[in-house]
């Protein structure tokens, strides 16, 4: 069955896709039950299973006024702005807001829509066309984004590692189908649980003009999809009405190993997910028609749990295992699929998730719970055979014509050409991580987002603006605002930071500023009260003959909107790199962890110099926690 939803666009003013790849993934939640009564609106309704026993009474996402929005956006603008510029947004701005004119009436439709009792969050079905069905560049890199996980000493056998990863991966599931899943909280608040539903047994599928979901029933498709060399293999989780246990799957991937070694290498239909949208929806109806079993092949695929990646190589870098993750080799993945496992030859391990309908709060949190069970010894592995099968593992086949067989060497030299302009480099910093940062008294998130607007300044020798994900699913249905990271305050601490003149106190007075703004941004952005979402709502409702406001046409809202810097946070200890692709062609996407003694940054451009830009951040990590130690030490005395 498929179930569509709409979403904005990659390049265009403030719906950039790939921003919203990385966004959601700054909070890092963690589910915890509060045990606490909580305050209206919130009622518990148990009838529903514990995972959305609070779904239903979720607040709506609020829409900001007018006036609260000209006021975050003319201070965003001015941090950015020549004093001309700024003139024009002030004057473009105010016509907006003036009575009579197209904002208030913008308005009190937006309002109308929010207020619909029909309708559970005004932006959602716009946000998902927008950002993500509609868009229409390959999935990857711009919308996948992966996770690296630290190896796992006690499983470097590949089968072994997959087997214990796919276990992992089945239990978080079975939490979910059973409704045993505790809700995630924000603030001792329960949030939106709703995207969960497209994490197993989901699909993204190409459409003309906007993709669609595919969701298909868990009872009827108890398997998940294995591919090694290209290959595609069936695997069921369930047999005899029992889950397999971690040795059973375990000798069902060495059987695919084994036949892979006879076999080889198969067509690289996994390739064509590569591919530009417009170009996998004609390269797909190509493959349909080539032969009829090809549709039930491919339903099998999209229909299957989740997939795990045999790969070839062994990657030992931190960059080459953020490659291996975040795209791999064009060929033997599935992009289109929700939840893709990868183990590499050498054991190395890690996650790459296709983002359309899922952030990465849902993502890092199965990612995060997998690998704790599998390191703490958390569930039950099993060592029984009984279930194990003599049988060969299913191989799903397609029928080729010549026209297939073209699209498919068209998809893998796309590719290659596509992830050839692409530079990647890791900045791990063994320096100090968030205990220390914590010592001096500010927020871990604000001083990260400093040290980037630091090390740009120091590169660029200016302040572009910055997007960083803000969750908003303290809503129904909620998912992402932008934090624009660029404030009046930044731009003073990084000008005042690399004055020669001034002295450490004057420096650590304008960062702390700088860090306190933009708590207050993100605090705000995370209560639905941003501004991006908001203006995007706005022009949304203008009518098709409506001329477009000057607040819209105005140069500053498209630049201010351009992510240079696509930034966000997710931090585990039990991964060792996560990240994206960047945002515009002229920007760096800067996916960062802060652990408890460390600080990790993965730096993606178009030839922009990412090695140049973990320089300058390994700069100021030093610069910053020299000035803020010498304080702490200080204060002992």
């Amino acid at each position: 069955m498929l179930s569509t939803r709409l979403v904005p666009l990659r390049r265009s003013v403030n719906m950039v896709s790939r921003s919203a790849v990385s966004s959601s993934m700054t909070l890092g939640l963690r589910a915890n039950s509060t045990g606490a009564k909580l305050p209206p609106p919130y009622v518990e309704d148990i009838s529903k299973g514990a995972t959305f026993r609070f779904q239903d009474s979720l607040p709506k996402l609020p829409v900001p006024t007018l006036e609260e929005t000209a006021v975050k956006y003319l201070r965003s603008v001015k941090a950015i702005a020549s004093p001309e510029q700024y003139s024009n947004t002030e004057k473009a701005v105010k016509e907006f807001l003036k009575p009579g004119s197209q904002g208030p009436e913008l308005q009190k439709k937006l309002l109308a829509r929010a207020n619909d009792p029909n309708v559970k969050n005004w932006l959602s079905e716009w946000w998902n066309e927008g950002a993500y069905m509609a868009y229409r560049d390959p999935v990857v890199p711009y919308v996948s984004y992966f996770y690296s996980y630290k190896d796992d000493k006690l499983r470097t056998n590949p089968a072994t590692r997959a087997a214990a990863i796919a276990t992992g991966a089945l239990s978080f599931k079975n939490q979910y189908d059973t409704k045993t899943l505790e809700p995630e909280y924000m603030k001792k608040l329960p949030i939106c649980m709703d995207l969960y539903q497209y994490m197993f047994h989901a699909c993204r599928i190409p459409v003309e003009g906007a993709d669609q979901m595919a969701q298909y029933p868990t009872d009827n498709n108890t398997h998940i999809i294995v591919i090694r060399k290209n290959r595609f293999f069936k695997v069921p989780y369930i047999v005899n009405g029992k889950q397999l246990s971690t040795s059973e799957l375990e000798l069902e991937f060495l059987k695919i190993y084994d036949l892979t070694k006879s076999l080889g290498h198969g067509p690289a239909i996994g390739a064509l997910t590569s591919e530009n949208r417009d170009k996998w929806t004609k390269f797909r109806q190509q493959l349909l028609a080539a032969d009829p079993k090809n549709k039930e092949s491919l339903k099998q695929i999209e229909a299957a749990a989740f997939v795990i990646c045999l790969d070839e190589g062994a990657p030992v870098t931190r960059e080459e295992r953020a490659h291996q993750y975040w795209h791999g080799d064009g060929q033997n993945r599935f992009y289109d699929k929700p939840l893709q496992f990868i183990v590499a030859d050498n054991g190395a391990a890690g996650f790459m998730g296709e983002h359309s309908m899922m952030d990465g709060t849902q993502t890092h949190r199965i990612n995060d719970y997998l690998n704790d069970v599998i390191v703490n010894n958390k569930i039950e592995f099993g060592t029984s055979t009984e279930n194990s099968s003599s049988h060969k593992p299913e191989e799903i086949t397609f029928g080729l014509n010549s026209e297939v067989e073209k699209a498919i060497s068209e998809s893998i030299q796309d590719f290659k050409e596509v992830i050839g302009k692409h530079e990647l480099s890791v900045f791990a910093y063994k320096g100090y991580g968030k205990g220390l940062i914590k010592k001096f008294k500010t927020s871990p998130d604000a001083y990260v987002q400093m040290l980037i607007q630091l090390a740009y300044y120091k590169y660029q020798g200016e302040c572009r603006p910055t997007y960083e994900s803000a969750a908003t699913r303290r809503f129904q249905l909620g998912r992402t605002e932008t934090c624009r990271s660029v404030s009046l305050e930044s731009v003073n601490f990084v000008n005042t930071f690399t004055s020669p003149t001034a002295s450490n106190a004057d420096k650590i007075a304008a960062a702390r500023k700088a860090f306190d703004s933009h708590v207050k941004y993100i605090s705000d952005a995370s209560a639905g009260k941003g501004v991006d979402r908001h203006l995007f709502g706005l022009k949304k409702l203008l009518s098709p003959n409506e001329d477009v406001p000057a607040i819209f046409s105005d140069p500053m809202y498209t630049y201010s909107s351009s992510w240079f810097l696509s930034t966000s946070q997710l931090s585990s200890e039990y991964f060792n790199g996560y990240g994206w692709s960047q945002v515009i062609d002229q920007g760096f996407g800067l996916a960062y962890m802060i652990n408890e003694n460390s600080i990790q940054v993965n730096i993606v451009s178009k030839g922009l110099g990412s090695e140049k830009m973990r320089h300058y951040l390994e700069e100021a990590a030093d610069e910053l926690g020299e000035l803020f130690s010498s304080e702490l030490n200080q204060s002992k005395l």
